[in-house]
């Protein structure tokens, strides 16, 4: 899982089958002080984000095609949950 910004959204005329009625969405992975680190990448989003919010990303393949039902899902990452909240406690 990482914690990400969703920055944009991706548009296609053609598309996998296992795509439609998806968005794919353009990420930002964050660091623990929602700083953006690393590059960007696309997610399917399952979470119904838009751009600006924080989200949990799956990025293994395994995960996302479990959420698509279809084990030969051409998918990566996918957007799990919008985040309305990050605490971080005292590193002591």
């Amino acid at each position: 899982m990482r914690l990400c910004k969703v920055i944009g959204n991706v548009q296609s005329t053609v598309k996998h089958p296992v795509y439609h009625g998806h968005k794919v969405m353009i990420v930002q992975p964050l660091d623990e002080n929602l700083a953006p680190r690393g590059d960007s990448f696309l997610a399917v989003d399952f979470a119904q984000a838009g751009p600006g919010d924080v989200v949990l990303v799956a990025v293994e393949g395994n995960a996302a095609r479990q959420l698509f039902g279809d084990d030969q899902a051409p998918v990566h990452s996918v957007i799990e949950g919008v985040v309305d909240h990050v605490d971080i406690g005292d590193a002591k």
